[in-house]
C-alpha cells in the first residue's frame, strides 16, 4: 500500500488490496478529494486512523433505470407526507450524517475536517445535498459528489423518521438525469433498491465515459 505525500496523485486502481484498500496518507483538501472521486477512488476512513483511499473490485452501483420501488414505499410518495429538496441545507445534511451511529463503528468516519472539505465541495459546485422534511422539520437526507452531471458518488445518508432517506433517494433519482449511481459498498438496504455489482474496470469505463 502506498503512502501518499503532498503531491495529488494516486497510484494505479490494480495496486489495491483485496478488500479495495488502494493508499493511505496524504490530505483532504477538496482537490484531492474530487480528483479521486474522478479517478474511482473514495476516502473512508475512522477518526483514529490515518486517511485511506479505496477503489473496490468489483463496485457496488446503481442504474436509475433499475431503481426498484416497493408498493409500500409508492404509497408514501402518493401521501406527500415529505418534502423533498436538493442543495437547501448541505452542511446540516452531513452534520446529521456524521452523528448517525453505526453498528460496528466505534466512533464516525466523517471527521470535522471531512466535513469542511465536503462543504467546501458544495460551495464549488461538486457536491450536492437532499433534504427530507416534515413539517418544517428536517427528518432525513442523504449527499454525495456529482461527476460532470452524469454520475452521482452517494456518500451517506440519514433519517429521524421512517422512510425518509429512502423517499429522498428516491425521490432525487427519479428527477435526475443520472446515468449512474455510485453505492461504493454492499449493503442490503441498496440492494433491495435494485443496486448490483459491476467491475472496477467497466465502473471506470463510465467515468471516463462522462
Amino acid at each position: 500500500m502506498k503512502w501518499l505525500n503532498t503531491a495529488i496523485e494516486f497510484p494505479p486502481l490494480t495496486e489495491a488490496n483485496a478488500d479495495g484498500l488502494l493508499a493511505a496518507g496524504g490530505d483532504l483538501s477538496p482537490e484531492r478529494v474530487f480528483f479521486a472521486y474522478q479517478n474511482g477512488i473514495f476516502p473512508w476512513y475512522e477518526f483514529d486512523q490515518p486517511i485511506l483511499w479505496w477503489a473496490p473490485d468489483p463496485r457496488f452501483v446503481l442504474y436509475p433505470d433499475k431503481l426498484k420501488v416497493s408498493k409500500s414505499t409508492k404509497q408514501i410518495l402518493r401521501t406527500q407526507s415529505f418534502k423533498v429538496t436538493v442543495n437547501n441545507n448541505f452542511r446540516a445534511v452531513i452534520q446529521a450524517c456524521a452523528n448517525v451511529k453505526r453498528n460496528a463503528q466505534s466512533g464516525t468516519w466523517i471527521t470535522e475536517e471531512m466535513i469542511e472539505t465536503y462543504c467546501e465541495l458544495h460551495q464549488r459546485g461538486m457536491a450536492k445535498s437532499v433534504e427530507v422534511w416534515q413539517n418544517k422539520i428536517l427528518v432525513g437526507g442523504l449527499y454525495g459528489i456529482e461527476l460532470d452531471n452524469t454520475i452521482f458518488c452517494g456518500e451517506s445518508m440519514f433519517s429521524h423518521v421512517s422512510n425518509a432517506s429512502k423517499i429522498g433517494f428516491i425521490t432525487f433519482i427519479q428527477n435526475s438525469k443520472y446515468k449512474l449511481i455510485d453505492c461504493q459498498l454492499h449493503t442490503n438496504y441498496l440492494e433491495s433498491l435494485g443496486a448490483e455489482h459491476i467491475s472496477r474496470s467497466k465502473f471506470m469505463q463510465y467515468l471516463k465515459q462522462k
